[in-house]
């Protein structure tokens, strides 16, 4: 028997909960509880409230959810570049001599 099909969701994180939980508000209205997928966790995604996410859902719970992507949020232009960084120096300790 084939597995049943996932539905994907967009939302906003308004809450961190206990446990890598986060209460994200669905932009259908609904809000639901969510945990963050392994590859998020294995390539150490942060999440903070205020994120825009992709949240994947079985349609037999529509009450749980797994973060599955987290959007880059879209900064001002009048915000400008990032921090900069100088110039990147040789390691004068690389390993033993």
């Amino acid at each position: 028997m084939a597995k049943e099909e996932l539905i994907q969701f967009e939302g906003l994180v308004t809450e961190i909960l206990p446990d890598a939980r986060y209460r994200v508000q669905l932009d259908a209205g609904h809000e639901i509880v969510a945990y963050t997928a392994g590859k998020m966790k294995k390539n150490r995604i942060k999440t903070l409230a205020g994120d825009r996410v992709t949240v994947e859902m079985s349609p037999y719970d529509l009450e749980k959810g797994r973060l599955i992507f987290r959007h880059k949020d879209e900064r001002p232009a009048s915000a400008g570049p990032g921090p900069q960084r100088g110039p990147q120096r040789g390691g004068q300790f690389r390993g033993r001599r």
